[in-house]
């Protein structure tokens, strides 16, 4: 695969070059493409080609990744960014504004857990209403016997 020179910059790129460039592998950006995240097209070789912005894609999908973000929500926020033009600033931070919330709820769940930790691990109550991490209120005693969900949606 031939690189890109340094100071070259190309309009479009093939796979193997969104690979390099993202750290990726080739793999998970037909996955991208295909879950809809990321875009494509096909020159008049039928060679699969990419915008440079595809990068800008990436960089967030594996970051909101890392942030335990799930696919489908990823999704739905690069949805929102043009697709008509690059995206500017702007745009990211209105992406991110969405997720504060969220990421804020998880860092707080993180918090009490990591707070509470030490006088749960090995108690084993995990379903009376002690266990104020992993059933609170004695919820699950509530829904009857089984696995239960405390995470509702």
């Amino acid at each position: 695969m031939a690189s890109i020179g340094k100071g070259e910059i190309r309009a479009a790129m093939s796979v193997g070059e969104v690979a390099e460039r993202s750290g990726v592998a080739v793999s998970a950006i037909h996955f991208y493409e295909k879950k809809g995240l990321i875009d494509s097209w096909r020159n008049a070789g039928n060679q699969r080609r990419f915008h440079r912005d595809v990068l800008r894609r990436i960089a967030i999908i594996k970051v909101a990744q890392r942030l335990g973000i799930p696919l489908s929500e990823i999704g739905e926020a690069l949805a929102t960014l043009p697709t008509d033009r690059t995206v500017t600033a702007k745009d990211w931070e209105i992406l991110s504004q969405s997720w504060k919330a969220d990421l804020n709820r998880r860092i707080e769940m993180l918090i009490g857990l990591r707070d509470q930790l030490s006088s749960c691990i090995g108690c084993g109550c995990l379903s009376v209403d002690a266990c104020r991490l992993r059933n609170p209120w004695d919820e699950l005693g509530e829904d009857g016997p089984g696995a239960r969900l405390l995470e509702k949606n």
